[in-house]
Protein backbone atom coordinates (compact mmCIF):
# COMPACT_ATOMS: atom_id res chain seq x y z
CA UNK A 1 0.00 0.00 0.00
CA UNK A 2 1.27 3.24 -0.82
CA UNK A 3 0.54 6.21 1.56
CA UNK A 4 0.29 9.45 0.31
CA UNK A 5 1.25 12.93 2.09
CA UNK A 6 -0.86 15.95 1.67
CA UNK A 7 0.76 17.24 -1.66
CA UNK A 8 0.82 13.36 -3.42
CA UNK A 9 -3.21 13.50 -2.01
CA UNK A 10 -3.97 17.23 -3.53
CA UNK A 11 -2.14 16.14 -6.88
CA UNK A 12 -4.16 12.79 -7.04
CA UNK A 13 -7.11 14.55 -6.73
CA UNK A 14 -6.27 17.00 -9.19
CA UNK A 15 -5.72 13.90 -11.80
CA UNK A 16 -9.28 12.11 -10.46
CA UNK A 17 -11.19 15.13 -10.96
CA UNK A 18 -9.43 16.13 -14.27
CA UNK A 19 -10.00 12.40 -15.55
CA UNK A 20 -12.72 12.16 -18.28
CA UNK A 21 -16.00 11.49 -17.01
CA UNK A 22 -16.39 7.84 -18.68
CA UNK A 23 -13.96 6.42 -16.18
CA UNK A 24 -16.76 6.20 -14.35
CA UNK A 25 -19.74 5.85 -16.52
CA UNK A 26 -23.09 3.80 -16.04
CA UNK A 27 -26.62 4.36 -16.95
CA UNK A 28 -27.99 5.76 -14.42
CA UNK A 29 -26.84 9.48 -13.46
CA UNK A 30 -25.92 9.77 -9.77
CA UNK A 31 -25.93 12.91 -7.77
CA UNK A 32 -22.70 14.60 -7.90
CA UNK A 33 -22.05 14.47 -4.05
CA UNK A 34 -22.09 10.28 -4.75
CA UNK A 35 -19.21 10.46 -7.42
CA UNK A 36 -15.99 9.14 -5.72
CA UNK A 37 -13.69 12.38 -5.03
CA UNK A 38 -11.11 13.56 -2.66
CA UNK A 39 -12.46 14.85 0.46
CA UNK A 40 -11.14 15.61 3.80
CA UNK A 41 -13.31 14.18 6.32
CA UNK A 42 -11.15 15.67 9.69
CA UNK A 43 -11.02 12.47 11.41
CA UNK A 44 -7.11 12.37 11.69
CA UNK A 45 -7.71 9.16 14.08
CA UNK A 46 -9.32 7.19 11.06
CA UNK A 47 -5.91 5.12 9.61
CA UNK A 48 -4.80 4.92 6.04
CA UNK A 49 -5.83 2.16 4.27
CA UNK A 50 -8.84 1.66 6.58
CA UNK A 51 -12.94 2.21 5.08
CA UNK A 52 -15.10 3.83 7.01
CA UNK A 53 -18.96 2.94 5.53
CA UNK A 54 -21.29 6.00 7.56
CA UNK A 55 -24.62 5.20 6.92
CA UNK A 56 -27.04 8.07 7.29
CA UNK A 57 -25.09 9.97 4.91
CA UNK A 58 -24.40 6.65 2.31
CA UNK A 59 -20.68 7.13 2.23
CA UNK A 60 -17.85 5.35 2.10
CA UNK A 61 -14.29 6.31 2.96
CA UNK A 62 -11.24 5.02 2.06
CA UNK A 63 -8.57 6.95 3.82
CA UNK A 64 -5.10 8.07 2.90
CA UNK A 65 -3.33 10.25 4.88
CA UNK A 66 -4.19 12.59 7.87
CA UNK A 67 -7.91 12.10 7.68
CA UNK A 68 -7.65 12.44 3.56
CA UNK A 69 -10.14 10.29 1.74
CA UNK A 70 -11.51 9.05 -1.03
CA UNK A 71 -15.55 9.03 -0.69
CA UNK A 72 -17.60 7.06 -2.73
CA UNK A 73 -21.53 6.75 -2.64
CA UNK A 74 -23.17 3.61 -1.21
CA UNK A 75 -25.91 1.87 -0.97
CA UNK A 76 -26.59 0.09 2.67
CA UNK A 77 -28.49 -2.25 4.74
CA UNK A 78 -32.27 -2.04 4.82
CA UNK A 79 -33.83 -1.39 8.37
CA UNK A 80 -33.53 -3.77 10.68
CA UNK A 81 -30.90 -5.49 8.52
CA UNK A 82 -27.66 -3.07 8.62
CA UNK A 83 -25.53 -4.40 10.98
CA UNK A 84 -22.41 -2.07 12.49
CA UNK A 85 -19.25 -3.13 13.41
CA UNK A 86 -15.53 -3.29 13.19
CA UNK A 87 -14.28 -6.63 10.38
CA UNK A 88 -11.28 -6.98 8.74
CA UNK A 89 -11.10 -7.81 4.69
CA UNK A 90 -10.03 -10.96 4.68
CA UNK A 91 -10.57 -11.62 0.72
CA UNK A 92 -11.32 -10.11 -2.11
CA UNK A 93 -12.75 -11.45 -5.58
CA UNK A 94 -13.45 -10.54 -9.20
CA UNK A 95 -16.73 -11.47 -10.29
CA UNK A 96 -17.84 -12.78 -7.17
CA UNK A 97 -19.45 -16.11 -7.11
CA UNK A 98 -22.62 -15.40 -4.97
CA UNK A 99 -25.08 -17.67 -3.12
CA UNK A 100 -27.83 -16.05 -1.04
CA UNK A 101 -28.02 -16.66 2.66
CA UNK A 102 -30.25 -19.00 4.12
CA UNK A 103 -32.21 -15.88 6.32
CA UNK A 104 -32.51 -14.28 2.94
CA UNK A 105 -34.19 -17.34 1.37
CA UNK A 106 -36.14 -17.42 4.13
CA UNK A 107 -37.13 -14.03 4.29
CA UNK A 108 -37.82 -13.88 0.48
CA UNK A 109 -38.02 -17.36 -0.76
CA UNK A 110 -39.95 -16.26 -3.98
CA UNK A 111 -36.85 -14.09 -4.47
CA UNK A 112 -34.06 -16.27 -3.62
CA UNK A 113 -35.02 -19.65 -3.41
CA UNK A 114 -34.25 -20.44 -6.97
CA UNK A 115 -30.16 -19.44 -6.42
CA UNK A 116 -29.91 -21.85 -3.05
CA UNK A 117 -27.34 -23.99 -5.43
CA UNK A 118 -25.35 -20.29 -6.08
CA UNK A 119 -24.73 -18.53 -9.22
CA UNK A 120 -21.45 -17.55 -10.72
CA UNK A 121 -19.92 -14.38 -11.14
CA UNK A 122 -20.94 -12.25 -14.25
CA UNK A 123 -22.81 -9.54 -15.20
CA UNK A 124 -26.19 -10.74 -13.74
CA UNK A 125 -24.50 -11.41 -10.53
CA UNK A 126 -26.16 -9.65 -7.45
CA UNK A 127 -22.70 -8.76 -6.36
CA UNK A 128 -21.40 -7.36 -9.30
CA UNK A 129 -17.89 -6.76 -10.27
CA UNK A 130 -16.25 -6.75 -7.37
CA UNK A 131 -16.24 -7.87 -3.50
CA UNK A 132 -14.60 -7.00 -0.36
CA UNK A 133 -15.51 -10.15 2.37
CA UNK A 134 -15.72 -8.74 5.90
CA UNK A 135 -14.92 -11.06 8.81
CA UNK A 136 -14.92 -10.90 12.11
CA UNK A 137 -12.27 -10.38 15.00
CA UNK A 138 -12.45 -14.38 15.33
CA UNK A 139 -11.61 -15.35 11.54
CA UNK A 140 -15.32 -16.04 10.89
CA UNK A 141 -17.34 -14.52 7.93
CA UNK A 142 -19.95 -12.71 8.33
CA UNK A 143 -21.78 -12.87 5.23
CA UNK A 144 -21.24 -9.09 5.21
CA UNK A 145 -19.88 -7.88 1.79
CA UNK A 146 -18.50 -4.25 -0.30
CA UNK A 147 -19.64 -5.32 -3.11
CA UNK A 148 -21.02 -3.75 -7.05
CA UNK A 149 -24.36 -3.56 -7.77
CA UNK A 150 -26.36 -4.10 -11.39
CA UNK A 151 -28.77 -1.60 -9.68
CA UNK A 152 -26.51 1.44 -9.34
CA UNK A 153 -29.91 3.44 -8.81
CA UNK A 154 -29.90 2.02 -5.54
CA UNK A 155 -26.41 4.06 -4.63
CA UNK A 156 -27.68 6.45 -1.70
CA UNK A 157 -30.54 4.07 -0.04
CA UNK A 158 -31.44 1.98 2.09
CA UNK A 159 -31.78 -1.61 0.52
CA UNK A 160 -29.44 -4.06 1.00
CA UNK A 161 -29.88 -7.67 2.77
CA UNK A 162 -27.19 -5.83 4.97
CA UNK A 163 -24.13 -5.23 2.47
CA UNK A 164 -22.40 -2.00 1.57
CA UNK A 165 -22.41 -1.57 -1.96
CA UNK A 166 -21.15 0.50 -4.87
CA UNK A 167 -21.77 1.21 -8.77
CA UNK A 168 -19.92 -2.05 -10.48
CA UNK A 169 -17.34 0.82 -12.15
CA UNK A 170 -16.77 2.35 -7.87
CA UNK A 171 -16.08 -0.83 -6.51
CA UNK A 172 -13.85 -1.49 -9.26
CA UNK A 173 -11.68 1.82 -8.41
CA UNK A 174 -11.92 0.87 -4.48
CA UNK A 175 -10.88 -2.82 -5.08
CA UNK A 176 -7.80 -1.95 -6.46
CA UNK A 177 -6.96 0.39 -3.13
CA UNK A 178 -8.03 -1.82 -0.12
CA UNK A 179 -5.67 -4.57 0.86
CA UNK A 180 -6.60 -7.75 2.14
CA UNK A 181 -6.43 -7.40 6.16
CA UNK A 182 -7.71 -3.98 5.47
CA UNK A 183 -9.89 -2.76 8.46
CA UNK A 184 -13.66 -1.76 8.26
CA UNK A 185 -15.80 0.51 10.53
CA UNK A 186 -19.77 0.29 9.46
CA UNK A 187 -20.49 3.08 11.47
CA UNK A 188 -24.32 2.64 13.61
CA UNK A 189 -26.96 4.20 11.94
CA UNK A 190 -28.28 7.36 14.05
CA UNK A 191 -31.42 7.95 12.40
CA UNK A 192 -34.20 5.16 12.23
CA UNK A 193 -35.27 5.77 8.81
Amino acid sequence: MIWLNRRKFLSTSVACIAAPSGLFAHSVQLPDRFLPQPVDTGQKDWLPGDVHVVPDDFFLYFMLDEGAAIRYGVGVGRKGLYQPGEFTVARKAKWPWWRPTDAMIRREPHKYARYRGGMKGGPNNPLGARALYLYNDEGQDTYLRIHGTNAPGTIGSAVSNGCARLTNEHIKDLYERVDVGARVYLHPKLTTA
